[in-house]
């Protein structure tokens, strides 16, 4: 699975971009998403971060990843897993998690989150995009997706971009503008919408517009949330697996 970059995806007259973010070392939910993708008519595959944080598998989703070669950009739970601060913390049993994923990785897939880029760009048939897991400066952040397009217009000026793709909601979202549009496709491995399942969304661009497909693609939950208890994380986060539902604002 490859993703064509630059002046193949501008020279079309229309492009299919299947785009998930926030993986969180959810292998099931990565294979079904992948294994969905392979059956759409898509011309390019991109992820928004999040590969690893909370979930049992951070190393088998950083293989598969890898051997898809599937362009990524780093995520904010990337960011608290390879370079831990003293900064804020969050709740303990997020930290725990946070702390079990870093014993799990190896130098190599240490190495590999670190090299991901906070930002890829693209050219399209609607003119550029910009993907990134936040905001553009700050990883960790919530892009506004909800501000009124008045108080938008700064950022997006600031952006450059006729589509900016982002992740870290867990919900999905794509919202039209006058001049430019806004998706957070949701999270794969850890969604917040109230249904159990895998997030992605499937993006076609023409010179005219964007319109956007929110998939909720099945997975074996049961198995991710089995193993979320195998390997002593905490049950809070395999309750979300089960339930697609938040349990604390903070997280």
């Amino acid at each position: 699975m490859h993703m064509r970059m630059g002046r193949a995806l501008i020279e079309w007259a229309l492009v299919r971009i299947a785009v998930f973010s926030d993986v969180h070392a959810n292998l099931p939910a990565l294979e079904a998403v992948l294994e969905f993708v392979e059956g759409l008519s898509v011309d390019a595959v991109l992820c928004l971060g999040d590969l690893v944080g909370y979930g049992p598998h951070p190393r088998e989703v950083i293989a598969r990843i890898r051997e898809s070669e599937i362009p990524c950009v780093l995520g904010g739970t990337d960011v608290r897993v390879i370079f831990p601060t003293p900064g804020p913390k969050k709740s303990p049993e997020t930290e725990l998690a946070l702390a079990w994923t870093r014993e799990q990785l190896g130098e190599e897939e240490k190495a590999f989150l670190r090299a991901l880029p906070p930002m890829r760009k693209l050219q399209t048939p609607f003119g550029r995009a910009k993907a990134f897991h936040g905001r553009p400066d700050d990883p960790e952040a919530r892009f506004p997706l909800y501000e009124s397009a008045a108080e938008l217009k700064p950022l997006l000026e600031s952006l450059r971009a006729s589509l900016v793709l982002t992740g870290g909601g867990h919900v999905p979202v794509f919202r039209p503008l006058t001049r430019a549009y806004l998706l957070d496709p949701g999270s794969v491995g850890l969604t917040l919408g109230g249904e159990p399942g895998a997030d992605l969304a499937v993006l076609t661009v023409t010179p005219e517009g964007v319109a956007a497909r929110i998939y909720k693609v099945p997975y074996d939950y049961a198995q991710t949330a089995f193993d979320i208890q195998a390997w002593g994380l905490p049950e809070r986060i395999a309750r979300v697996v089960r339930t697609g539902r938040p349990l604390d604002p903070e997280d």
